[in-house]
């Protein structure tokens, strides 16, 4: 390609591009989700993919690992507020309780400048890149750890709260465009699932963290931990403008030969930007992504709800997004201390000791998941975790009730099932926080889907950091009997209603929605899924 070439394309596009990407679409032929399926399967069988020993493979992962520390910091907030609540000595300087409205709003204005997050979310990545809304996420974040961890008053503490709030929110949101965007098919899965699993990194850090600090008579057994918080946030700011960019954003500013090259460089066994694997990828994206399309326009959000396929899309969405958030797991991530001093271990130390190894076994159950998503399916994955989920809920409810009350055994019991239902939690959810909205959205909606999705999100957090402390305080064990029938009500929803999406491109994942019963469609036809046979060779 000459020099003149290759200038043009790296043009924003013009009047004349756009024009031919509308004729483009014109003459396409449309083909069916099976024939895509198909079409892939022969491109990978020519190029497998790259190696997963390879030195390219070993960039890819470094590329994830910068990436995964937007879902760090969110985690690390989630459990060190937790474990900073249940100290003596936080309580003593805020004159806070461990329960109750006050510490309500300490937890819940994290939540609410998680949902102004989802405005800089829905802008900067279709603005600026999917690099720049992770940059100035991650830099807001910094600044309200900083904030946080020097508070005198409880109103700066709160303010500081609310920084991380929407840092951490944009952040993450624009963190699962980009991982969706830039891995491979075959193992999307999985790098989606890692990004949610380090949610427990940052948990793991703050718990084992305040296991020591707790120990200090002083006040710095609180500010450490919340300072700490900036270390993944700044990770992240330091290296993201070394990872590449989105090759999907890239074409639709004009860069076409560059998104070429990195898909190339991340997806082909070869490095060739025209092996059949890259040119089937391009197409699928010169097809599925108008370059005057609304991700051009901050306000437009109609590519949630123009169609009926857009639709059902945004209503997978919102299954996510509530479901994440409601199905017994804030409880426990948030209020584990309070939950063990409920159950009857009131020592500071084991309530911090416990908390960390709480955070060591969802960790494991999260990886196990994300290993698995690209195997089992993401319905299978789900069904099964919220099915047993509900089991579990059901004896701890049976074990902390009011008549087991002082007996110790039952009550070690309840705590250890407990444990069990964050580890089955996890292995199912976590993964499918991250992955499935990044999935299930079209390129034209996928930045603001996400933003969306985490409005959904924070907004059913606040049922956790606003009711929780109260009903807690109010009902006790009762809480657990209400998330065990709203368990059983999540299962029959998805059974009826989630879309499998395993395999699939992100662009024939399209085409699934424009069926007229996705669900029924996508469990029926299968496409010949077969990413076990692929991943031996790929990334």
């Amino acid at each position: 390609m000459s020099k003149a070439d290759r200038a043009s394309l790296e043009k924003p596009p013009s009047d004349d591009i756009k024009e031919n990407d509308v004729q483009y679409h014109e003459n396409l032929k449309v083909t069916t989700p099976e024939e895509r399926q198909a079409a892939l399967t022969a491109a990978l069988a020519v190029d497998p993919g790259v190696s997963p020993r390879s030195w390219r493979a070993f960039q890819l992962y470094l590329i994830v690992l910068c990436v995964c520390c937007c879902s760090g910091d969110s985690g690390f907030d989630g459990t060190v507020m937790g474990g900073v609540n249940s100290m003596a000595q936080y309580q003593h300087f805020f004159g806070l309780s461990s329960a109750g409205a006050k510490t309500g709003i300490v937890f819940g204005i994290y939540t609410i400048g998680s949902l102004v997050g989802a405005i800089p979310s829905s802008i900067i990545p279709d603005k600026l890149g999917r690099r720049a809304a992770m940059f100035f996420g991650n830099a807001i974040l910094i600044i309200g750890a900083c904030v946080t961890g020097t508070a005198k008053t409880q109103s700066v503490f709160i303010g500081g709260r609310f920084l991380t709030g929407v840092g951490s929110g944009t952040a993450g949101a624009c963190a699962k465009s980009y991982l969706a965007e830039i891995t491979p098919p075959q193992t999307r899965g999985l790098f989606l699932g890692l990004l949610n699993s380090f949610y427990y990194v940052g948990q793991m850090t703050a718990t084992g963290m305040m296991v020591s600090t707790g120990k200090y008579n002083n006040n710095w057994s609180w500010r450490l931990p919340l300072f700490v918080q900036l270390i993944p946030a700044a990770f992240n700011v330091i290296f993201i403008f070394f990872c590449p960019e989105s090759p999907r954003w890239l074409y639709t500013v004009g860069k076409e030969e560059k998104a070429r090259l990195i898909l190339a460089k991340l997806h082909s066994s070869t490095g060739d930007p025209t092996s059949p694997l890259i040119e089937l990828e391009v197409n699928e994206i010169k097809e599925k992504i108008v370059l005057g399309g609304s991700d051009k326009r901050w306000w437009d959000f109609r590519p949630l709800f123009r169609t009926k396929a857009d639709r059902y899309r945004a209503w997978m969405v919102v299954l996510i997004g509530s479901f994440g958030q409601l199905s017994g797991n804030g409880l426990i991530t948030y209020f584990l201390p309070v939950l063990l001093k409920n159950a009857g271990i009131t020592s500071q130390n084991k309530q911090l000791t416990l908390n960390f190894v709480n955070s060591v076994t969802s960790f494991l159950g999260a990886l196990t998941g994300s290993a698995s998503v690209d195997h089992m399916g993401r319905r299978k994955l789900l069904l099964w975790s919220t099915g047993l989920c509900a089991a579990t809920l059901a004896i701890v409810t049976g074990l902390l009730s009011d008549n087991g009350k002082g007996n110790q055994t039952r009550a070690n019991a309840g705590i250890s099932f407990i444990y069990l239902f964050m580890v089955i939690f996890s292995f199912g959810w976590t993964p499918m926080q991250a992955l499935y909205g990044a999935e299930v959205l079209s390129y034209e909606a996928r930045a603001k889907g996400l933003a969306f999705l985490n409005i959904v999100a924070q907004a059913s957090s606040c049922i956790n950091t606003f009711g929780l402390p109260v009903a807690l305080e109010k009902i006790g064990w009762k809480v657990y009997l209400i998330f065990f029938i709203w368990d059983i009500f999540e299962f029959i929803v998805i059974y009826f209603t989630v879309v499998e999406t395993k395999g699939l491109t992100l662009e024939e994942i399209d085409e699934v929605f424009k069926q007229p019963n996705p669900r029924k469609y996508s469990t029926e036809n299968r496409f010949k899924f077969r990413p076990d046979a692929r991943s031996s060779t790929q990334v």
